[in-house]
């Protein structure tokens, strides 16, 4: 299962085979934010509090194409092979 915090890889896409953190999760649509995976460009309106322009963010990913990266069983099978 796939949790806020843990290490994952993209499967598909235009970031295929690229590794992040899980910032955000959204259960009811099957959805997951990755730190740096699947950048989008947002055109934001300046108010008084903000400023304007275009920003940069993470959008979200569909579930399906992410896989847990397991970094346990990695040390261990390095370890085993020395």
């Amino acid at each position: 299962m796939i949790k806020k915090g843990l290490k994952v890889r993209i499967l598909t896409g235009r970031d295929r085979k690229k590794e992040g953190e899980v910032i955000e999760i959204d259960r009811p649509n099957n959805r997951a934010k990755v730190q740096g995976i699947n950048i989008v460009k947002k055109h934001v309106k300046t108010t008084k509090e903000k400023k304007g322009g275009i920003i940069s963010k993470e959008s979200f990913i569909h579930l399906s194409n992410l896989k847990l990266v397991d970094d346990k069983s990695k040390a261990k099978k390095i370890e085993a092979k020395k």
